[in-house]
């Protein structure tokens, strides 16, 4: 399964904002975008006057970066997107949202959607009573995610829990934090995602 494996770091630097890839850390004075919030490389420090086509590129890379999702993924998204009714940018976004490690990581059972991603792959998780390691799962509406049984036991689980129990929860998910489940209420409008790119330079970069 490919994944990104390099500094992640880079990446928000290379954006110029916060995707908050790396969790906690993030929000301290740790981040390193907060001590260089040039870009990476050489030259990035450097000012370049940017290319209608470098914006489309940026708003793409920023959204797969956000999300941890490789090129051939996100594009499929975008064509799955396009068929569906309603506005293609919008419904990119929502199939990004609805994705399990996306969904895990907003119940605060992981610190970062990197995290989300590997505790589902290993396992920990079930949709609707039944184990999946799939992380590009797309969950639906009605859909009730929980933890086994045997994850929530561990000490790993509970410090993540704990860590995150302050954390807001988006209003399309309920969570039931006795239980340690979450339903997927309804599919997320655009003003509940918090995805800070605009998703119709993605549309326009794809439609060339």
């Amino acid at each position: 399964m490919a994944r990104y494996t390099g500094a992640v770091c880079k990446l928000c630097r290379r954006e110029g904002q916060k995707l908050f890839l790396k969790g906690g850390r993030c929000y301290t004075n740790k981040c390193a975008l907060e001590r260089r919030s040039y870009a990476p490389g050489q030259h990035g420090q450097g000012r370049k006057k940017v290319s209608e086509y470098g914006m489309q590129l940026r708003e793409k890379q920023k959204a797969r970066r956000y999300y941890g999702v490789l090129e051939g993924q996100f594009h499929k998204y975008f064509l799955m997107a396009e068929k569906m009714p309603g506005q293609a940018g919008e419904n990119l976004l929502k199939i990004c949202e609805s994705r399990l490690d996306n969904i895990v990581y907003l119940l605060g059972w992981a610190d970062s959607r990197a995290e989300g991603r590997q505790l589902v792959t290993h396992g920990h998780f079930c949709v609707n009573g039944k184990k999946v390691d799939i992380p590009s799962y797309l969950c639906k509406a009605g859909d009730v995610i929980s933890i086994k049984e045997k994850s929530a036991q561990t000490d790993a689980f509970k410090n993540i829990i704990e860590a995150n129990a302050s954390r807001p929860v988006p209003a399309w998910l309920d969570i039931n934090r006795e239980a340690l489940s979450g339903k997927v209420i309804n599919l997320p409008e655009r003003d509940q995602i918090e995805v800070p790119v605009a998703e119709h330079l993605i549309v326009e970069f794809y439609s060339k």
